[in-house]
Formats: C-alpha cells, structure tokens, sequence
C-alpha cells in the first residue's frame, strides 16, 4: 500500500462476532433474531466496536445451524426475514457500525433447489456436475469412493438411490451429510456465488466473513488420505488433501474481482493453513482482505507459545505486506476462560490475553460474550444439537458449549435474551453475575474493563505503528513496543514482576508497588 493511500477502514478495526442464535430473541421463540441485535446495537455501540461479523442468517434447514444454506441470497425467516436485515444494516450504519455476512461456499444444503435436481436428474447429467458425485469402489459400487473422513466425525460419502430405485453414486460432503461439496470446477457454481456476493454488497453490506476459504477446490482425482483424520479443522494437517489445493486460489482471484467493484467492502477468509507461506498465498494482493490467523487461540498460556504465535502470525501476514488478524475465541472452539484453565484463573489470564490481543497491530475480532467473561458450559447429553456429537458416535460433544445465549439482565435465566424460558440452549443458573446489566454497574467487572480497554486502543497514539519489539524479560513473562510508544506486559509466571517506568495505561489486575501479579498483563505509556 502507497504511503498516500488512505487505510483501509478494516485495517486496525474491532470486529465484534456475534451468533445471531444466542446473541438476543426479539419475538419470544427462544432463538435469537436479526430484530434482537438491532434492539442490542446501542450496547454495541456503547462497547465500541466498529463492525459486526454476523454468522449464517440465511435460510437453512438449520442442521449446522446455518452452514447448511438453502438459499443464499435470503433471510431465514427464523432471524426475521430480509427485510429484518435491512432494518439492521440501516440502523448499525447510522451509528458508525458496519455489518460483515458470513458466506458458505464450500458447500449447499441437502434442501438446496440444486441438489434436489441432482438426485432427480441421475448420474452424468449437468446437475449432478455442480456436485461431487463418484461412482462406488468394490464389484457393485457398494464402498465410498475413498477414503475421506468427514470432519464432523465417520465418512465424508453418502450413496443416493437413483431415479430407478437402484443403489446408485455417492457425495462428497465434509460436513454433515445434509451439507453436501460443491465441484468449483463447474462455472455454475462461480457464476452463482457471484450473483449471492452482490446481492448482498448492493444491500450494503459491507462485507464478508468467507467459511472454509482453503476448501472450495479439491483434487480431480480425490486421492485416499494418507491418515485418516477424525479431528475438527483446528488440527488438520497441511498435507490434508480435503484442504488447501492450489486450485483454491484462482476462486478467490475471482471473488476479488468481484469484490473491486465495491472498494470499501472487505473479505475475510476462515483459513486452517498451518504453514505460514502457504496460508500467506490466501493475502496475496488479488486475493482475500484479512485472514484469520489462528495461532494465537491454540496457544496455551505460556510465555514461549504465546510469543511463537505472535511472531508466527506476524511472519505470516508480512510475507505479502498483508494485515495481521487476532481472535481469540469464536463459535467453533472452547471460549478462553475455559480453556486457560476456568474459575478465576482463567478469567484472570483471558484478561491478560486479551490486552494483549488489543495491543497487536492489525484487525481484532471479539466474539459475543467474550466481554463478559464467559466460560464454556457443560450442557447435559440431551439437549447438544452440533451435529459432530451424532456423528462421532458420542464421543466429541461438539461446539454447543460455547454457544450458550448471552445473558442480558436480572437473576434468573433466560437473563433478558428471550421474553420464553426455554432457550435453544439453556442457560446456567448462576449466571446473574455475568450479565451486561450487572457488570455495567461494576467499575471492576470484565464488561468494564473491555470498555475501557477499547476506549484506549482507539484514543491513544501509542497504538500506531505496524509493527513491535520484544524487550528482554524473564521467561515467564513477555514484553514488547509499539513504534507509538505503547508498552505491553505480560506476566505468566507465578510471581508478581515489576513494571517499566512510564505511564501506566491499564492493567488487567489491580497492581501493588507498581508489581504486576500473575496471570495478569499492563499497558503503559513509555
């Protein structure tokens, strides 16, 4: 980018994930809806976030809820209908905020009008060709084509019975079998998607969150894995042949010729691309905007592995002069304070992370309840709905856990979400403490100090620059400078460690003798 080229709005903005399910329910069906993020919207406003990352709204059969889309270019009428996102898109604009859609074009519904007339129509015809469908290994076709995994747990194939009432072909679908793989190499399926990006931008949206963006393409010979993956993609190997082709990247090119017809709208790819040149090929200048850089929610609280993955993630964006992503949660992995440990620890260090997320140059994304610290729930076995607790056999429990509604107000669930007691998922009892209108009341709560913590990030100077400095530290703690003059402390030892001179900014705990405790991290002005 030319020094004299204005920056991107999305370069250094905050993103604020929410999971329209669980985020607020306007109309009392115990879901959540586009209305009810509309009545949130001066809360947003009032968190400071630029822009909203919406998951899938559009209209589904809601087994994946969501990622199995139907139709992509209208709204479920379970989040309102279309005209309830246009309310939405209306209202966020008018208070500075802008609205990104998550876009699914990995793969349609079972329901999708397309795939319907592929069953119909019967092997070898054009409507199958926008599928992947193949023809069975052994003497009557009666095994998979290969040896795929669905990441969702058991095969990624399907057998259909054909027109004639015969065992016939099978499809590919990584998913869930209701979420069948789309064949990129068809123009079909391109010129569709074309018409869905732009049906959406010329309503003003502002862009798009892409699913699966290292996925679309596969090999024309869909070779057998050599190993056999039953994992989420969160640890998918590089040399997976379900993932990352070089085809892939041809797609994208033409999605951002689509895109440069709208030069303010931005595209941000969901990339599982463990290695760092091979995921930078997605930022090249013709491709994607932003790319989730994933690296820093897999590390643990550990001062080495948290500076691997800043520097990894860093080194990653630089190789194509792209904008480096952080996030430290969203609706497909366990939420931080769980995972760093849970109680008060975890609270405590997800403080800490999320400074020093803040802290990093680039564009930030915050996914709904990260702000009020919430943990992950153990939900009993009957009421889990992700499809992988069906498809593992019962022994992965899925994503739900950290998909539980927001609580909003008062002592009991629904806690403000739902005018209905009875959730999509319940909510636990002793959550009072945690709502927004409980911690908008307490200066030390954790809604308080993200307050806070963004309100500086936007005024401060000290948070230019592009780039940082580590500074040597002992090695349970981490330090590092921004070009601005921001100093950031992080202590992951058991110790209390004293701060540098300079002005202290905010700190995630309260300090003694100018002593940062443990689990706990600092700004400072130097």
């Amino acid at each position: 980018m030319r020094a004299d080229t204005p920056r991107p709005w999305w370069c250094d903005a905050i993103f604020y994930q929410v999971y329209p399910r669980s985020f607020a329910d306007s109309n009392g069906d115990g879901v959540g809806d586009l209305d009810g993020v509309l009545a949130r919207l001066d809360y947003l406003a009032l968190l400071g976030v630029d822009a909203i990352w919406l998951n899938p709204v559009t209209v589904s059969p809601m087994v994946d809820h969501g990622y199995d889309v139907a139709d992509p270019r209208d709204v479920d009428p379970l989040f309102g209908g279309l005209t309830a996102l246009d309310r939405l898109i209306t209202a966020a604009h008018q208070r500075g905020i802008k609205i990104t859609m998550d876009l699914v074009p990995n793969h349609t519904s079972s329901a999708h009008p397309w795939f319907q007339a592929a069953l119909s129509a019967g092997p070898g015809s054009p409507a199958r060709d926008r599928y992947l469908f193949r023809d069975g290994r052994g003497p009557a076709g009666e095994q998979p084509p290969n040896n795929w995994e669905s990441v969702f747990g058991g095969p990624a194939w399907t057998r259909v019975v054909e027109p004639d009432g015969r065992p016939g072909q099978w499809y590919l679908h990584l998913f869930d079998a209701e979420q069948p793989d789309l064949n990129w190499a068809n123009p079909d399926v391109f010129d569709d998607f074309e018409k869905t990006l732009r049906f959406w931008l010329e309503r003003g949206v502002d862009g798009f969150r892409i699913d699966v963006a290292h996925g679309m393409a596969k090999p024309p010979d869909l070779p057998d894995m050599e190993a056999v993956e039953r994992d989420r993609m969160l640890r998918n190997r590089d040399d997976d042949p379900r993932f990352n082709h070089p085809d892939v990247h041809a797609i994208h090119r033409d999605i951002r010729t689509v895109m440069n017809d709208y030069p303010d709208a931005v595209t941000i790819g969901e990339v599982w691309v463990h290695d760092n040149a091979r995921w930078a090929e997605y930022l090249r200048p013709d491709e994607l905007h932003l790319g989730f850089n994933f690296r820093l929610v897999q590390a643990r609280f550990d001062a080495a592995d948290i500076r691997d993955a800043i520097d990894n993630s860093l080194a990653a964006a630089a190789i194509e002069n792209a904008t480096p992503t952080w996030t430290l949660s969203n609706h497909d992995v366990d939420r931080e304070v769980t995972r760093y440990g849970g109680g008060a620890v975890g609270l405590h260090r997800a403080r800490a992370m999320a400074m020093v997320m803040l802290a990093l140059p680039g564009a930030v994304f915050i996914y709904n309840g990260q702000e009020l610290g919430l943990p992950n729930v153990e939900l009993p076995d009957e009421v889990l709905q992700d499809p992988t607790w069906e498809r593992s056999g019962h022994t992965d429990r899925g994503r739900d856990g950290c998909r539980v509604p927001m609580p909003w107000e008062g002592d009991t669930p629904p806690f403000g979400f739902s005018p209905s007691k009875k959730t999509w998922l319940p909510m636990p009892t002793d959550w009072a403490p945690l709502t927004v209108e409980r911690q908008l009341a307490d200066a030390d709560s954790t809604l308080s100090f993200f307050r806070r913590a963004l309100e500086i990030r936007e005024k401060r100077a000290e948070f230019s620059g592009g780039r940082i400095e580590w500074l040597t530290t002992p090695g349970s703690t981490l330090m590092f400078a921004r070009p601005g003059g921001l100093l950031c402390v992080l202590n992951a030892g058991n110790r209390p460690v004293r701060l540098p001179d300079g002005e202290l900014l905010l700190a995630s705990a309260p300090l003694a003798n100018h002593r940062l405790p443990p689990n706990a991290a600092a700004w400072l002005a130097s």
